[in-house]
């Protein structure tokens, strides 16, 4: 099979070639996927350049990428033949494993791969992961929101855009922060109901004013630390942080504890890898059922062909783009 991979850590363009490798064969309880799109999330890029600081490879070669999208082409022992030809949609598919989505073929267990509603694309398939997942246990860690209201900080991002729409879908009101006119479009589209420009607006006033003074049930937080004061300021007593984001790697935020304590605040730290079985599970179903709703659109920032694997790499680090990433197989 073609595939990307990487045997040292590095700047993209510099570690990252194309080259065959053989298939991979499903041990049992896994399937093999012949994909058509792979997803790029920030942790591939981060994994890939050494984040941590770290040179050390987890794996002589790796090939990068947790989400993707196809069809099932082969099975291992104890999974029903039934599951050959069905089309599905991928999450943490390199989670702890040498080889993700950036090939031709991925094998996985089973409960990795997904099934696609009828209708929805594979490129929105290989969109739904780590973005979805993660926006997803941002919201409904502590149960429905029905009636609640939300802010979605960076509602231009992939997981705030997946919030917008989930949290919509979930009977919430919901305000985001942009920053940018593009992310600012794109939160609307999404469902938004107020959409504050955080670098030329007064946010806590257009956010108590959109509460009617009554304070937000919830806040999705990309940038823990540098938002801290402004969630404290339009939460209501007894509110619920979900952060999943706070800064470089290594960064300590400082929490004002005793006041956080006095306003009953509760603070959730949500990484997709550390989610329980069970979330991951009720997330594949909530995610499916907004798709199949009409209620749950990705945007995908831009395509490249496998071979280009370096280059979207280079894509999602630099900060410009709004939306998805993905690869064409």
């Amino acid at each position: 099979m073609r595939a990307a991979y990487y045997e040292r850590k590095g700047p993209a363009s510099k570690v990252l070639v194309l080259g065959e490798l053989p298939d991979p064969q499903p041990a049992p309880g896994e399937v093999r996927v012949k994909l058509h799109f792979s997803g790029i999330n920030p942790t591939d890029t981060k994994l890939r350049g050494g984040w941590d600081g770290s040179t050390e490879m987890p794996f002589p070669r790796v090939i990068p990428h947790q989400d993707g999208a196809g069809v099932i082409d082969k099975v291992g022992a104890g999974v029903p033949q039934a599951r050959i030809g069905e089309r599905v949609w991928i999450y943490e598919a390199q989670r702890g494993r040498a080889y993700g989505t950036a090939a031709e073929y991925v094998a996985i267990p089973s409960e990795n791969a997904v099934t696609l509603p009828e209708g929805a694309s594979f490129e929105t398939g290989a969109c739904l992961g780590i973005a979805g997942m993660t926006a997803h246990r941002c919201l409904f860690q502590d149960g429905g929101i029905q009636g609640q209201t939300v802010l979605v900080a960076g509602g231009g991002g992939a997981v705030g855009h997946a919030a917008i729409q989930l949290a919509k879908w979930g009977g919430a009101r919901v305000a985001t922060s942009v920053s940018r006119p593009e992310q600012e479009k794109i939160a609307r589209e999404a469902g938004a109901d107020l959409v504050v420009d955080r670098k030329k607006e007064d946010a806590a006033a257009r956010i108590k004013a959109f509460t009617r003074g009554l304070g937000l049930d919830r806040v999705v937080e990309v940038a823990f630390e540098a938002n801290l004061e402004l969630n404290r300021a339009v939460l209501k007593p007894n509110g619920v942080i979900s952060t999943y984001s706070s800064g470089p790697p290594g960064s300590a935020p400082r929490i004002p504890f005793t006041a956080i304590m006095r306003q009953g605040i509760s603070m959730h730290f949500i990484l997709v890898y550390a989610m329980p079985r069970e979330a991951h599970q009720l997330a594949a179903r909530d995610l499916n059922a907004a798709l199949e709703a009409g209620r749950y659109r990705p945007h995908i920032a831009g395509i490249f062909k496998l071979d280009e694997t370096a280059k979207a790499h280079e894509a999602q680090e630099s900060g410009g783009t709004v939306g998805k990433l993905l690869i064409a197989v």
